[in-house]
């Protein structure tokens, strides 16, 4: 069976594809064995993680990538991370209004995912879910984040190129996320700069990130988009295709797989653990005399 989905994932049967992703994420007896036949595929695809905070224009932005790219004859795999129901734990955003119409286009795959309780804003089964995409037939693969926290740090571990987007009225954003950004950004995209401050929002941009970045280090670009206007795509996507050629091997590249490493390790370290079963065994306890604490030292 995993043989068999493996060569139709390879020959870009989206259906095989897309049935795999429910397998990985559902932990079928047996996943196991799909993902690590994986690991000899030399893929090509480039991977773009776009982040940044709710209602920076993500959606909108990543729409409009995906117009350029399948106008330019690529082949394109999106990931959409979305907020889930804490209760049934699927993806709350999950219709993905902005990108409907290239959900029957054949060279666009489009998921939508759900974080399921991940605190980080990334599904818990993305990097798997990632390299099922990167073993089809992909020229691109697009990852949007929730935009919550630590997710903005997390993509880098996962996307060979890292946009994240803002919006003028995002100073607060800003500092709070300030020095995870100056690490992981590649490319920062002030996204609505129609309005008003945009030029004072890039100026104060720019200036936060100098110190950060010597004369051996290139400070990463900041442009200037209007995404619902199609204003700055383009030279968002040549930006995007400069640093794709640039990606060197270094000691980023192995802190980030390093990191890709630590959260299998941790996710194995987790296994049968999970919301449901602690639900069941909480109900069952006294009310008056339940202690979390007690209760969580019991589990470790």
């Amino acid at each position: 069976m995993w043989q068999d989905l493996k060569e139709q994932i390879q020959n870009g049967n989206v259906k095989a594809l897309a049935r795999s992703i429910s397998l990985v994420e559902n932990e079928a007896e047996g996943y196991e064995t799909l993902l690590q036949s994986l690991q000899a595929t030399d893929s090509t695809a480039k991977i773009i993680g776009i982040t940044g905070p709710p209602g920076a224009g993500k959606s909108t932005l990543v729409d409009q990538l995906i117009g350029l790219l399948v106008q330019a004859g690529k082949k394109v795999g999106v990931l959409c991370v979305d907020p889930s129901s804490p209760f049934n734990l699927g993806a709350v955003l999950g219709d993905r209004i902005r990108m409907s119409e290239w959900y029957t286009n054949p060279n666009v795959f489009i998921r939508s995912l759900a974080t399921r309780g991940s605190m980080g804003g990334l599904n818990p089964k993305i990097i798997e879910i990632t390299d099922l995409l990167k073993s089809a037939l992909f020229d691109y693969i697009l990852i949007e984040t929730v935009g919550v926290g630590q997710s903005e740090i997390e993509i880098a571990g996962l996307a060979d190129i890292t946009v994240v987007v803002l919006v003028p009225e995002a100073g607060d954003e800003i500092q709070t996320m300030k020095a995870g950004l100056m690490e992981i950004a590649d490319i920062f995209v002030v996204n609505k700069s129609d309005r008003p401050d945009a030029e004072m929002f890039v100026k104060n941009l720019r200036q936060m990130l100098a110190p950060a970045f010597s004369t051996h280090t290139e400070e990463p670009p900041i442009l200037k988009t209007i995404a619902s206007q199609k204003k700055g795509i383009l030279e968002l996507m040549d930006a995007i295709e400069l640093l794709g050629e640039r990606k060197v091997v270094n000691d980023k590249f192995y802190w980030l797989l390093a990191e890709k490493a630590y959260q299998l390790i941790k996710q194995k370290r987790m296994q049968g653990i999970d919301k449901e079963t602690l639900k069941k065994e909480i109900e069952k306890l006294s009310v008056s005399d339940f202690n979390l604490y007690s209760f969580v030292t019991k589990k470790v």
